[in-house]
């Protein structure tokens, strides 16, 4: 007689056929589980094969501008069709032709009988391909603009608010001088600053590849206008007007150079450095009780441990950042190896790197603004954390207090020593309270002070400029920023933070 782990054992070792037929693909948990619809739109097949029809109609109108003969029933017809799309049609010819772009080509002119015979004119598949690719690039990075405006309007709000409450900073991740809530926020304000510079520089900077040719030469359009090189310069320009750039690479070779892949992916690896250490900040928070993210009143933590809260949403912002920092290497190593003029060994990855790294990116940032509107600061948890350590910080103080009063610096330097040493034995070795006050008041010594001694000890008193630098910051980076973008902050986003 079979056992019950014998029967396990047989039904478990062979998946049925036809079970769960629905659910037998993999799924991407980037585009499923975290992917805003923002910026799946952006890297969608409609947006993609879109574009390559205005870029088609486009190319088209402007050959007829400047001589060629196509006339107008032509460019109506492409543009009555431009989001009238047979994807099954498409991968048809595709799978007959083995060619995606030769596939689109027939399935725009089955639509547009009539331009058929003008449609893809002189281009190679690197016009419709690489150009797409760069307006996806400039939309995604005007969707990442957007979401880190927000994000600094948000932390601006809490910098603001705990400007002046003192907390420990830390090096090594050890107590240091203090500093405050609001002022270590504008760190991380800073570096995300940086980042939109960056943004808004590949922005102003990204140039659309235009009309080049199969090698980059453009002898085919050079070919289509007798020879009249002024006409091929002007149709790469105007192509680039109708497309909404102001300029074109100044010289490509089939493709615009992968080098402005890894500098985009580098610019995205940034803000995810940026995000990592926010996110790395508060999560070490956590853990002292300090800060805590936002935490909603049915959320689990723990599946065992029903008492955690765990930074879930900070945790997810670390992991996502991490796959993003990675990808700026293979966006370096495709450009390294691309073989003069182009190899498509470029491809694959592209369509990977390129998408996943601005959908990531989206969600971090998404993320991060989520995370920052909900901080929660135990104010009482980071004054017994001050006052802990406080003490000792003050000790200098209290020693040039009582040479004010004529006292000996270094018999006063020794005793402050001495009872420091005996005040960290009893918090480490008997896990007691930071008892150096109680001692120093207790010792003659430091009489001087004695009636002093909890005025010498307000944590306000340690914080340097924090405050201040808190509000010229706010005043001189971040206001002007948050002025010249408002309409954007305004802007809510099409989906929520699932937890």
């Amino acid at each position: 007689m079979s056992s019950n782990a014998d029967k396990f054992l047989e039904i478990a070792s062979n998946f049925p056929d036809g079970a769960l037929d629905d659910h037998q693909k993999y799924e991407h948990p980037l585009v499923l589980r975290y992917a805003t619809k923002e910026m799946s739109f952006v890297w969608s097949p409609a947006m993609k094969f879109t574009t390559w029809r205005k870029l088609w109609t486009a190319l088209a109108t402007a050959e007829q501008e400047l001589g060629l003969d196509i006339d107008d029933k032509q460019l109506e017809q492409m543009r009555s069709k431009l989001y009238d799309i047979d994807f099954e049609f498409a991968a048809m010819k595709e799978s007959e032709f083995r060619h995606d772009v030769m596939g689109h080509v027939h399935a725009f002119g089955e639509v547009a009988p009539a331009a058929m015979p003008i449609i893809h004119l002189g281009a190679t598949s690197c016009y419709v391909g690489d150009n797409t690719d760069l307006i996806q690039i400039r939309e995604a990075l005007k969707l990442i603009r957007r979401k880190l405006v927000q994000v600094l309007s948000t932390l601006k709000e809490f910098a603001v608010k705990y400007r002046d409450l003192p907390t420990l900073g830390f090096t090594h991740y050890q107590p240091a001088q203090l500093t405050t809530v609001g002022k270590r926020c504008t760190l991380w304000m800073q570096d995300l600053l940086l980042d939109l510079q960056c943004v808004n520089r590949e922005i102003e900077e990204l140039p659309m590849r235009g009309v080049k040719g199969t090698t980059g030469t453009q002898a085919s359009f050079l070919e289509l206008f007798d020879g009249d090189h002024k006409k091929v310069t002007a149709l790469n320009k105007r192509v680039c007007e109708l497309m909404g750039f102001s300029r074109s690479i100044a010289v490509s070779g089939q493709t615009y150079t992968r080098k402005i892949d890894f500098n985009v992916l580098s610019v995205l690896s940034g803000i995810a450095q940026s995000a990592y250490k926010m996110c790395g900040d508060i999560r070490l928070l956590a853990n002292l009780k300090e800060v805590e993210e936002p935490f909603s009143k049915t959320q689990i933590g723990s599946s065992a441990m029903a008492y955690k809260r765990n930074p879930m949403r900070s945790e997810r912002v670390c992991s996502l950042a991490r796959y993003i920092m990675g990808l700026p290497t293979g966006a370096a190593n495709t450009h390294a190896s691309q073989w003069f003029e182009r190899t498509l060994d470029d491809s694959a990855i592209r369509r990977i790197i390129l998408p996943e790294g601005f959908l990531a990116t989206d969600v971090v940032l998404n993320l991060v603004n989520n995370i920052a509107d909900g901080l929660h600061v135990w104010p009482n948890v980071v004054h017994a954390h001050v006052m802990a350590e406080l003490p000792f910080m003050a000790t200098e103080n209290i020693i040039m207090e009582c040479v004010k009063a004529g006292g000996d610096r270094q018999e006063l330097h020794e005793a402050i020593r001495v009872k420091s040493m005996e005040a960290g034995a009893v918090v480490k070795g008997e896990g007691k309270p930071n008892d150096l006050m109680e001692r120093i008041s207790k010792d003659d010594i430091f009489k001087t002070v004695h009636p002093k001694l909890d005025q010498l000890l307000n944590p306000r008193l340690f914080v340097g400029r924090s405050p201040e630098q808190v509000d010229e910051f706010i005043s001189e980076e971040i206001d002007p920023v948050i002025s010249k973008y408002a309409e954007l902050i305004s802007v809510q986003s099409v989906d929520g933070v699932n937890v």
